[in-house]
């Protein structure tokens, strides 16, 4: 789930060959409700601007972005499991989604 708008998100998972759907969530509707979204420091947004050109990729000029989140959830729409880190470097582990799957499945 990204904030970029449908083509510029299809062109992000083309040009990092991903194997997967990404979907845009325009305005960060989707991530605010899960309450990860933050506002960018002044000094960080200029240089994501002239960088990333978030503003035109994002189609708006909030100089917002969601927190890199991870979450199984459950068949009721329940989070059966979460990942969060305010360091976008950080990710949740492969394995560690697969073993909340497995879980999950199990319950079920």
């Amino acid at each position: 789930l990204t904030p970029e708008l449908p083509d510029h998100s299809l062109d992000t998972a083309g040009k990092n060959k991903l194997t997967f759907e990404v979907l845009s969530d325009v305005g960060n509707k989707v991530a605010r409700e899960y309450g990860i979204v933050f506002q960018m420091t002044d000094g960080v947004a200029k240089a994501m601007r002239a960088g990333a050109k978030t503003h035109l990729r994002n189609g708006d000029e909030s100089d917002e972005l969601p927190l890199a989140a991870t979450y199984v959830i459950a068949p009721d729409g329940t989070i059966a499991w979460a990942f969060l880190d305010a360091d976008y470097r950080n990710r949740a582990e492969p394995d560690d989604v697969v073993k909340a799957l497995g879980a999950l499945k199990s319950k079920h």
